[in-house]
């Protein structure tokens, strides 16, 4: 090597610091050219002498001539690692000799990323090109390494190194966006492809990630275009296989349903709110045939953004406006007629997830919903409620066993205490606004949070005009000379009913309703009218039948009855002095009964529903 050679080298070494301040564009085209010019001049093959003064004047941090690495691949992991540290990225470029035949591999050469050209593509009419910019610009930085033999064993050594860059470096905290340092461990592999089964957004995945890993957002070893690559590669599958892994997501969700339905002794609810999950959706059908299912708006507009922020742009906030006001609509011809023009109007046509939204539209739409029970749950505010009290005890990092313990403390018996203490407070802090005696009525019966829902009503209906048809009554609004709603009422036997069905769907009256009770001369709220989820107690839990029935259902009524107790004993001190004395002295003389074995059977049975 001549004087002037090492001092080339020499002095890019000492100007690293200033070179690893440049950026350069990234670059993932695997394609390569042989337009390289490799300078065999710097080869210290055969100078020992040469070596010696490389390895006197250099350490370890920089790649330097003489340089030893056991293996070829060794070399490459080091050379990378310094190039990372310095903001490019390498890949192999080309060997010589080869493995078996004569000598075998005897020397290769790793280039920077930007090494070569692109070369020139043959268009072809038929086939659409993509226009994707190279970033290939012939950068000469490289190193080589050759293979030795000492002593019968053999080595790589640095034979040649240039560190002269024709482009800007990256940054530390832009390199790692280089295709070659972004990868996926097999374990974030395997729940990606969870995440993916279950329905849930990219956007989403790289959250729960993150807040799995313990990393700061944007710092995970890969990004969401590398994520949605993945997911592609997961639909690739064979076809058999997935419709394997289809049936057992169904029978985790069976399993989960069932399950759901024994700690509710087998009665299936009315209504039930998910997700937007395919998967469950079938495993509901299945199971619970009866069951109205529904999905939970909260949860899909929590899904809005990820879709439509990058599609929409500016006009996003515009669009979310249009689509809850489409959301709130009564009529069914009116919701399709104005999503008709809402796609139009925002080009929407061929978005999948617009597709998807108006495929599924009588499972979230209010307008397909209005006539079943779901006690107001698809409003945001009540799915926000419900969601921060789980969030109390569950977060990304919460094992299944510290799950059941935090939750079995947020509903502990302590806590029902203070709720039933909270409740009692709201009674007396109950505040009648209309002096009308159906509001004093449904005060006496109602919770305080049902019997505030039902007063907004009732001061509402005071600003309501009814007028008598021939087959029942049109209501609306004192300022309004058109429009207005239908209600039925029949007298006779208390069966009032609106074309609103704010009843229907959350179990109380509406103004317009209440608007014809009032004109009715009626003074209470009809019994059918008062749902049992709605009442401070329930009557039917206020005594046990005397004919035969079912020893849980038995059970189930004196645990309501208990739950009375509790509440009625709660209110003053000498209330519950009395009910402990009274409540000692029957535990004391059921104790003194004697048990069969079939009882014995049952009792055990009954512990372990109650566990």
């Amino acid at each position: 090597m001549s004087v002037a050679a090492l001092f080339n080298v020499a002095y890019e070494k000492n100007m690293m610091s200033e070179e690893e301040r440049h950026m350069v564009m990234i670059y993932d085209d695997p394609s390569d050219q042989r337009s390289l010019s490799m300078d065999d001049t710097s080869s210290a093959d055969d100078s020992p002498n040469e070596t010696r003064l490389s390895l006197e004047q250099t350490n370890d941090s920089v790649p330097y001539i003489g340089q030893r690495f056991s293996t070829h691949d060794a070399a490459y992991e080091y050379y990378s690692g310094f190039a990372k540290r310095c903001g490019f990225s390498i890949r192999r470029h080309r060997t010589e000799g080869k493995d078996g035949v004569g000598k075998g591999l005897t020397r290769r050469y790793f280039v920077c990323h930007r090494a070569g050209n692109t070369p020139v593509k043959v268009a072809n009419e038929n086939k659409p090109q993509r226009n994707r910019k190279s970033s290939r610009c012939g950068c000469q930085a490289y190193m080589r390494i050759s293979k030795t033999m000492e002593l019968g064993l053999s080595e790589w050594r640095v034979t040649g190194f240039v560190n002269h860059h024709n482009h800007e470096l990256l940054e530390p905290n832009q390199v790692r966006f280089l295709p070659a340092y972004r990868t996926i461990s097999d374990s974030d592999k395997t729940r990606i492809f969870m995440y993916a089964k279950t329905g849930i957004s990219v956007q989403q995945m790289m959250r729960l990630l993150e807040l799995e890993k313990c990393v700061e957002p944007g710092y995970l070893p890969f990004t969401e275009k590398d994520v949605r690559n993945l997911i592609q590669s997961f639909r690739k599958v064979d076809p058999e296989k997935d419709s394997k892994d289809l049936l057992r997501i169904l029978r985790s969700f069976s399993w989960a349903v069932k399950a759901f339905l024994g700690f509710m002794n087998g009665r299936a609810p009315q209504t039930i709110l998910t997700d937007q999950n395919m998967c469950l959706k079938e495993a509901v059908t299945m199971e619970m045939p009866t069951t109205k299912h529904a999905l939970c708006i909260w949860l899909i507009g929590a899904k809005f953004p990820s879709w439509f922020n990058a599609v929409l742009g500016e006009r996003y906030n515009e669009w979310k406006a249009e689509f809850y006001r489409l959301y709130n609509m009564e009529s069914i011809d009116e919701f399709e007629l104005g999503w008709r023009d809402m796609v139009d109007s925002f080009g929407l046509h061929n978005n999948r997830h617009i597709g998807n939204l108006f495929a599924l539209r009588s499972l979230w739409a209010l307008p397909y919903l209005r006539s079943d029970f779901l006690a107001g749950l698809t409003t945001t505010g009540q799915s926000k409620s419900i969601n921060a009290f789980i969030q109390r005890f569950l977060n990304a990092q919460t094992r299944l066993a510290q799950f059941v313990e935090q939750a079995a403390v947020a509903v502990d018996f302590k806590d029902q205490a203070g709720e039933q203490q909270t409740m009692q407070q709201n009674l007396q802090n109950i505040c009648l606004k209309t002096g009308a005696p159906m509001e004093s009525h449904a005060a006496s019966v109602l919770t305080p949070f049902a019997f505030s829902k039902l007063q907004e009503q009732l001061v509402f209906a005071a600003h309501y005009a009814s007028f008598q048809m021939e087959d029942g009554f049109l209501v609306r609004h004192h300022t309004k000379l058109e429009g207005g709603r239908k209600v039925y009422w029949n007298s006779q036997e208390g069966i009032i009913s609106c074309s609103c069905h704010q009843f229907e769907f959350s179990g109380i009256l509406c103004r317009h309703a209440l608007r014809v009770l009032s004109t009715g001369n009626c003074f209470q709220i009809p019994e059918r009218y008062l749902p049992p989820r709605w009442r401070r107690v329930n009557s039917s839990a206020l005594k046990l039948q005397s004919t035969p029935n079912h020893h849980a259902e038995k059970v189930q009524q004196f645990q309501n009855l208990v739950s009375i107790l509790v509440t009625e004993a709660a209110k003053s001190k000498e209330r519950l002095d009395l009910v402990t004395e009274q409540v000692s002295r029957l535990l004391s003389r059921i104790r003194e009964q004697p048990v069969s074995s079939s009882q014995g059977v049952r009792d055990a049975g009954m512990h372990r529903n109650l566990g």
